[in-house]
């Protein structure tokens, strides 16, 4: 098949291309596709499927003008290609990247699944949703992918915790007690291209049913490091770090992958040592 990954340069994007270039005929583009309208359109009309991952990270400090950036680089480029997609005849499959920030907070016990419709109210949970929206003005049989936390070596929430656990500085965030929703990345390359395969739509959450606490999940890195977990990092600490931002940390996110599992996909990592020890 032919697939267009947008935000194809990311860490998500860079995994798909290894994974579904083996069997498929793939163009990856950066977020800099959209300075050029005419090439952007010309490759989604090459497209058998379209994999939308557009969006600037949100491990930033959150100042007014960064937020600002979060909230275009999502909804301004899908403005974007629902007019391209009003002007061409030939229509790809779409694949939008969401996150399960979308919904309220809850703990590990009781984890929302895809029939829960309410979003939360903090701004990763408004986005989320106006995001989302965004995308059904490109197709209306779109699937949304909610991704947990992505576990990998080569970018992501990982890659930054890495060096303050390998100095034996890792500790719990808070209380330590919010829910950890995470993914292999094995996993999400996986179920993306069995989502292809299968022709699913609608919104899935894409996350391990293996969920854990904050504390759980540092307590298994510093053990696959062979590192102690003893120092706290206090939410004061994190607002003058990353400001706004900082509750992204600190928000408990509970969701579970039902209807994937439903449909016949299996998790190969539903356990964090196992995902952890493969990783690292």
């Amino acid at each position: 098949m032919k697939i267009l990954i947008l935000g194809g340069t990311g860490l998500v994007g860079r995994a798909l291309v290894d994974f579904l270039s083996k069997e498929n005929e793939i163009k990856a583009f950066g977020r800099g596709v959209y300075q050029n309208e005419q090439l952007l359109q010309n490759n989604v009309e090459w497209s058998d499927v379209l994999i939308q991952l557009s969006g600037a990270t949100i491990s930033k400090r959150w100042t007014d003008k960064y937020k600002q950036e979060i909230w275009d680089s999502r909804i301004k480029t899908n403005q974007q290609l629902a007019t391209i997609f009003s002007n061409i005849k030939n229509k790809p499959k779409v694949i939008f990247a969401s996150a399960v920030g979308f919904y309220p907070e809850s703990n590990c016990d009781n984890p929302f699944n895809e029939s829960h419709i309410e979003n939360g109210s903090d701004y990763l949970s408004l986005l989320a949703k106006e995001w989302e929206s965004e995308a059904y003005n490109l197709s209306d049989d779109v699937l949304i992918f909610r991704f947990g936390v992505v576990l990998s070596l080569d970018g992501g929430a990982l890659k930054e915790m890495l060096p303050m656990y390998k100095l034996g500085l890792g500790g719990p965030i808070g209380t330590g007690e919010q829910c950890f929703t995470w993914i292999h990345i094995k996993d999400l390359v996986r179920a993306i291209d069995y989502s292809i395969a299968n022709n699913l739509k609608g919104v899935y959450n894409l996350n391990s049913p293996g969920l854990v606490s904050q504390n759980k999940f540092g307590k298994a890195l510093s053990n696959a490091l062979n590192r102690p977990f003893l120092f706290k990092t206090f939410e004061w600490q994190l607002r003058l770090i990353f400001g706004e931002g900082g509750q992204v940390l600190v928000k408990s996110l509970a969701a579970s992958p039902k209807k994937l599992i439903d449909s016949g996909f299996v998790f190969e990592y539903t356990k964090i040592e196992s995902a952890l020890k493969d990783i690292i």
